[in-house]
């Protein structure tokens, strides 16, 4: 299997480690089951599906978003 070496802060190294579930889950696995969002939008293709069909928020949308977003902490993952 190839593999492929990252670099990490120690934080998010110690919070991958704590993320195992056992001694022997490989950091592979760790990432593997992460929540990660099945398809990603870029910037552009978001503002030609706003030209082709309008405004996709309201404002009381978008104002909800920030306020998630401000409140918003990362997850621990135990």
């Amino acid at each position: 299997m190839a593999t492929k070496t990252i670099t990490l802060e120690i934080d998010a190294y110690e919070r991958l480690k704590r993320a195992k579930r056992t001694p022997r889950e490989s950091f592979s696995e760790v990432v593997r089951r992460l929540p990660m969002p099945a398809s990603v939008i870029t910037a552009g293709q978001l503002l030609t599906l706003t030209r082709e069909r309008g405004a996709l928020l309201t404002e009381a949308d978008a104002h909800a978003i920030d306020e998630l977003n401000l409140a918003d902490q990362p997850p621990d993952i135990p």
